[in-house]
């Protein structure tokens, strides 16, 4: 299975479990979009960890089902399970080691908090392939000064785990081996209070901007697969990521 699931004592766990890379295909989010309807149903998970198997967080989604047609049904797959994480009905936090990439650190913004140890390495370079990512234009306007926002989407550059401290990106930097650990700890934290008030304050907490948050993924998806996916740029870049070659561009 590429996702493992588990709770002890009040923490459920969710872990992808695909390395190296733990590349986001639709069966793997398939899989955690199951995975979280069942831990939604289980009324003593007080608090969540994402968490990944190996060096790497995630590399991101599979470059190859963005291609036609694919990507008609990827990519709304991929926001309800964006959506579907943001709205658990308790806390959820992120531990974040390695490469956190492309859908892989889309994933996390949907997470309350992040932990991500001093060697971590986020960012969406997609426009390097020609295309965007849409949660990211969707959410991290909400979670960065604007202007953070566009930097690390218009350019496609990666953040260092101290990078994605100072934005507000990530709540704690810990050496990479103790990230599982320090998200654990909080974890434990916020494990001791009640499941009824944690869950009462998660949708408190998430009130105020979730019907903002679910029209921007709606317009950002929309505009990626009715507008991009139109135009010759985005599928040459796709496709020449795939086929390990230099894109080129003609611009329209």
């Amino acid at each position: 299975m590429p996702i493992h699931a588990s709770v002890d004592d009040g923490i459920g766990k969710l872990v992808l479990s695909y390395p190296p890379l733990n590349i986001l295909s639709r069966e793997v989010m398939a899989e955690l979009r199951t995975k979280l309807r069942e831990m939604e149903a289980d009324r003593t998970i007080r608090v969540l960890l994402l968490q990944a198997e190996g060096k790497h967080f995630s590399a991101g989604a599979d470059v190859g089902e963005h291609l036609p047609p694919d990507y008609k049904e990827m990519i709304p797959e991929f926001l309800d399970t964006i959506t579907q994480l943001a709205e658990f009905p308790a806390p959820v936090i992120a531990a974040v080691r390695g490469r956190c990439l492309g859908g892989g650190f889309e994933l996390v913004l949907a997470a309350d908090l992040v932990v991500a140890g001093e060697g971590a390495v986020m960012g969406v370079p997609e426009i390097m392939l020609g295309v965007f990512p849409p949660v990211a234009c969707a959410l991290l306007p909400d979670l960065v000064p604007a202007g953070a926002a566009a930097e690390i989407v218009y350019t496609g550059e990666t953040l260092t785990a101290q990078q994605a401290l100072d934005t507000g990106i990530v709540r704690r930097v810990v050496p990479d081996e103790r990230a599982e650990a320090e998200a654990l700890e909080i974890a434990g934290r916020i494990a001791r209070h009640s499941a009824a008030a944690l869950r009462s304050a998660k949708q408190a907490f998430r009130a105020g901007y979730a019907a903002r948050r679910d029209q921007a993924l709606k317009a950002a998806g929309a505009e990626y697969v009715d507008g991009l996916m139109s135009t010759e740029d985005a599928v040459e870049g796709l496709r020449a990521f795939t086929e390990k070659r230099k894109p080129t561009w003609k611009h329209a």
